[in-house]
């Protein structure tokens, strides 16, 4: 197989993940729930940005480098994220998006 093949698979599979996580957040009425599809969203563009560092000559180490810190990113906003959904589960006993309405203001 060439590199191009072999570059096509590797995108088709992070836009396939892109997807799913986009609708995963469409849908999900969970905190967790859309947190999981913003997860899948990130490793989406990892997967992209990997490939093309491993088969574009002009991108040597810089994918590899900005998909690191977009795991870094990830998992800070992961800890922050799932803070606020028990803090919210305490004080609602659910994790519905749709009953933090009265959050607003």
């Amino acid at each position: 197989m060439s590199d191009a093949e072999l570059l096509n698979g590797y995108l088709l599979l992070g836009a396939l993940l892109f997807v799913c996580g986009v609708v995963c957040m469409a849908i999900k009425r969970n905190a967790i729930g859309i947190l999981m599809g913003v997860e899948l969203v990130l490793n989406g563009a990892n997967v992209n940005f990997v490939a093309f560092s491993r088969y574009n000559p002009s991108f040597e180490i810089e994918g590899q480098v900005f998909a690191l810190f977009v795991i870094v990113m990830a998992a800070a906003e992961a800890a922050i994220a799932l803070a606020i959904v028990m803090n919210f589960y305490n004080n609602h006993t659910t994790v519905d998006v749709d009953t933090a309405e009265e959050l607003k203001g």
